[in-house]
């Protein structure tokens, strides 16, 4: 131990600290200043960032000596004399917060440039906020609103963008911040490892490290008598049942006979520190039988294939997903031009930037008992009295965690409860179980707190990805540009576990024909397990790899047939009065058209060109359309159920708070409610109040999954606090009035069985603009024009920031993006290793808003989180191939290989930047 003295945020610091410790470390766990944020602990996301006698630095590696005497600025630090700093004004106005975990790392590096700049006398251009910029990420916002705050707070004139839309109500259709984002911006937003229970010990988990292999014995006996270690468990110790899923219960929670994929969990153990915790697993011996791992998804079918589970009578087929519409022979008999293709897209990464983290309290934890402070009053947190085992965590699911881990610990589902914290991020990837069911049986064998939080290399290692896809397609077309035939067949590795892969394909499957009226339609999806990292959901749920090979095809098809790429998608749109491939008619809300005009009529111009040259640089347009439905669909009851509260306050007059258990993860959902109630009560909405995600306080809202929180859990919010209204009118004006209110979604019917399938679909036309540097095979994205028809634009200020960032987060997954296994071991175990879009990457976004109302959606909204991640990448694909000739069929795309396929005057490339093999051949009906 040492003496550390230093400065932060104006205040002496002299403290005791190991020689090791790196700043972020006294930042959080001496000092609890937990707004600094650590995402990776390797120097790679900078969202540590913190400011050392005003030099930007990234604290997770800033051994803390380094600030002896020094001056230390932090988030908590910003607002002078009760006022924010500019930047934090600037970033609540501009809607440039959504998660808020990389929030005040993107503040305090955003700080250094503007102090910098302002010491020399400069003006702050947006080309310096990109380079200061370039190595702090951010996963959510898409970096066009940041960059404008920071813009703004530097002293220049920049309005929030804003796209326009119909005129607001009260609170419905207003541009307002997320409530939380104050508190995020400020610092005092509090993620699941922000907590720090008396008495608390950590976590760790002894992973598998071999694709697949029998477990002949385990021995923990080294690592239970290590000194500060208090628990060793194994699937022995499980109480309960030793298995989790989503859809279906095949996850082990502790392996006992078999390891199917890397990561699997073997044992885990709770100790005093994270150090002796790593230790003891080291000492855990687990001796293996080695089996032949299947990794290859069309491999994996073969009769011969070695399987994943053995007991399963499909072998390694988890799913065979069919759709059937018309005569498929008849429709391509009909055909004057056909185009088939077989494409390709990757398996990739979340990264959402907080790592997965749960805390677990045991039943009948007084934190006095550990020397902490019991506040009779608490309901929640670090001071009060847990009657029952509670986790605290991230989670996209609460309730469905809560029954997940009771059902492992074997108790009653209303014996555990869920407390879901703020979340750094999610976009699928915190639906499954991660360390929420370890930490709490670890907390109930020891009768202590346990911490499971994740290192950023265990977080890539362990949570299911996005699956990549194997995907022919065959197009027909008649001369007059009208669709006849669609057929397709899609392979899908679903890796060692079965997660919500059945859920993700069976969307794939259902969107294979993409939002067109086709009269004949085959579509054969396989869902694979196979001995990789397990896949589930991501946002676009498998729409977004249909899509792409869907929009491809049909660009190639209005070569083919001399028609303008526009108006051959405008023929073949659905409407109203159309049928999907399933044979759902679309009686309304259906604003593809609209959507396209809007895009054309800002593409198009005087001077328009689809491609120009301008030297040794190419530019050209690209475009593509989608569509994604609302809600979980398919035939699965879908309901939400939430509690609004209204009282009389004397000196604002009427408050109200709603609750529910629903998952707020930088959609916006919290104002998204607060618009709702304000609306319906006909009150401000700082009137309004959220609580969300505690199961024991807060009705069920369901899983923040299939863009249905908006439809869902807004109506539910809104019907509720319309029955509170009515109470009002004839309550004593001091009473506490309370209504709660279980919204079912309209019903929907399973695939295959007629009728509705989806309760309703956003729809989106996008172009991209791209430029290629023919020297080098670079491709930039210059510029994107989008029209998205959202139904109703609740808040136009959170609605644009899902529409920036994810089509952001699609530019990753079409240029940059690739997690990458060499048989069945990730190659991409660090952040270093997966190329995720930085600020150097963000074009500049122009947003069109097309509100096509639904009956039932909450004054006539509908989900669009995942629509727009959907059709860029066939976008900015077609974009490639009109600018060089050059046809891209796998993602993503490789810049050395495209290169090469200019040189030598090639028409197509089949390897993407990771790829070990070319595309292999496919029959259409998966015939091998």
């Amino acid at each position: 131990m040492s003496r550390l003295q230093m400065t932060v945020n104006d205040t002496p610091v002299d403290i005791e600290v190991p020689q090791s410790r790196y700043l972020s470390e006294v930042l959080r766990e001496d000092l609890r200043l937990t707004g600094t944020k650590i995402g990776c602990a390797e120097a790679e996301c900078g969202i540590c960032t913190v400011l050392v006698n005003g030099t930007a630095v990234v604290s997770c590696v800033f051994p803390a000596f380094k600030a002896q005497g020094a001056s230390v600025e932090t988030i908590e630090g910003l607002p002078r004399d009760g006022k924010l700093h500019a930047l934090q004004q600037a970033f609540l106005q501009h809607g440039a917060v959504q998660c808020g975990f990389c929030t005040p790392g993107l503040i305090m590096t955003a700080k250094g440039l503007l102090d910098r700049k302002d010491a020399a006398g400069e003006i702050v251009t947006e080309g310096d906020v990109r380079t200061a910029l370039k190595d702090t990420y951010c996963r959510c916002t898409g970096y066009q609103s940041v960059i404008n705050a920071i813009l703004q707070a530097s002293g220049q004139d920049v309005s929030p963008y804003l796209p326009e839309t119909r005129s607001a109500g009260l609170a419905v259709g207003k541009a307002q911040p997320n409530p939380n984002a104050l508190d995020k911006i400020m610092g005092s937003a509090r993620f699941s490892d922000d907590y720090r229970f008396p008495g608390m010990l950590y976590a760790r988990t002894k992973r598998a490290g071999v694709p697949h292999a029998r477990i002949r014995s385990i021995d923990t006996s080294a690592a239970r008598d290590l000194d500060g270690v208090h628990a060793v468990l194994t699937h022995e110790d499980v109480p309960g049942r030793n298995a989790h899923g989503v859809v279906s219960v095949d996850w082990p929670v502790l392996c006992a006979r078999k390891v199917r994929y890397v990561g699997d969990a073997v044992a885990i153990v709770a100790a005093e520190s994270q150090e002796i915790a790593a230790a003891a697993l080291d000492l855990i011996h687990v001796d293996y039988e080695e089996l032949p791992a299947v990794t290859d998804v069309i491999l994996a079918t073969a009769p011969d294939a070695p399987l994943v589970h053995e007991k399963r009578p499909d072998g390694n087929l988890l799913k065979h997903i069919k759709v059937k519409k018309g005569d498929i022979d008849s429709g391509f008999a009909d055909a004057d031009v056909v185009v088939d293709q077989t494409y390709r897209t990757p398996t990739t990464e979340h990264l959402f930037l907080e790592p997965e983290c749960s805390i677990a309290v045991p039943a009948g934890f007084d934190p006095a008992s550990f020397g902490g402070h019991c506040d009779a009053l608490a309901v929640r947190g670090e001071t009060a009295r847990h009657g029952k085992t509670t986790i605290y965590v991230g989670s996209q699911i609460p309730y469905i965690d809560r029954d997940q881990a009771a059902a492992t610990l074997g108790v009653e589902s209303d014996a555990v409860r869920v407390v879901a914290t703020l979340m750094g991020g999610g976009f699928g990837g915190k639906e499954d179980i991660a360390g929420q069911i370890h930490a709490a049986l670890l907390a109930e064998a020891t009768q202590r707190p346990v911490k499971m939080l994740y290192s950023r290399q265990e977080s890539m290692l362990v949570h299911p990805k996005r699956h990549s896809t194997i995907i022919r397609i065959r197009t027909g077309a008649t001369d007059d540009g009208k669709l006849t035939a669609v057929q397709a067949t899609l392979y899908g590795d679903g890796g060692a576990y079965a997660s919500l892969s059945e859920k993700v394909l069976t969307r794939a499957t259902t969107h294979a024909t993409g939002p067109y009226n086709v009269p004949n339609v085959k579509v054969d999806c396989f869902a694979v397990y196979t001995n990789n990292v397990p896949c589930g959901a991501f946002r676009g749920f498998g729409v977004t790899q249909s899509c792409f090979a869907v929009e491809s095809n049909m660009d190639m098809l209005a070569e083919k047939l001399g028609l303008d790429p526009i108006e051959f998608r405008r023929i073949n749109a659905l409407d109203v009065g159309s049928e999907t491939s399933t044979g759902q008619v679309l009686r309304e809300s259906v604003g593809l058209k609209e959507c396209i005009d809007k895009v054309e009529r800002d593409v198009r111009g005087e001077d328009f060109r689809w491609s120009w040259n301008e030297g040794h640089r190419r530019f050209a347009w690209g475009m593509a359309v989608g569509y994604k439905n609302t809600g979980l669909g398919g035939g699965a009851p879908d309901k939400a159920t939430a509690e609004v509260e209204a009282w009389e306050d004397p000196g604002k007059g009427l408050m109200a708070e709603v609750r529910i258990s629903s998952a707020e993860m930088g959609q916006g959902l919290p104002a998204v409610l607060v618009a709702c109630v304000a609306e319906e009560l006909g009150i401000p909405t700082e009137h309004v109040s959220v609580l969300l995600g505690d199961t024991d306080y807060c009705p069920d809202g369901g899983p923040t999954t299939a863009s249905r929180q908006t439809y869902l859990s807004g109506n539910a919010a809104r019907l509720a606090a319309k029955d509170v209204s009515q109470q009002l009118a004839t309550a004593n004006t001091a009473a506490r009035i309370k209504a709660r209110h279980e919204y079912w979604a309209p019903k929907t019917m399973p695939l295959g069985k007629g009728g509705d399938m989806h309760v309703a679909f956003g729809f989106c036309a996008q172009a991209v603009l791209c430029e290629i540097d023919m020297r080098t095979g670079e491709v930039s994205v210059r510029k994107v024009v989008a029209a998205h028809d959202v139904g109703r634009a609740i808040n136009p200020l959170t609605l644009e920031g899902q529409i920036e960032g994810g089509i952001v987060m699609c530019i990753g997954y079409t240029l940059t993006e690739h997690y990458i296994q060499e048989e069945g071991k990730p190659w991409t175990n660090v952040m270093a290793r997966y190329k995720t879009p930085s600020i150097t990457h963000a074009p500049r976004i122009v947003s069109h808003i097309v509100e096509h109302s639904t009956t039932d959606g909450p004054y006539g909204a509908k989900g669009v989180g995942e629509l727009p991640s959907i059709p860029t990448s066939a976008a900015i694909t077609n974009a490639i191939c009109r600018a060089t000739g050059v046809r891209v069929r796998s993602l993503p795309v490789d810049q050395d290989t495209l290169l090469r396929a200019i040189r030598s005057g090639a028409s197509e490339v089949e390897l993407a930047w990771g790829d070990r093999a070319p595309i292999p051949t496919i029959l259409l009906g998966g015939q091998q």
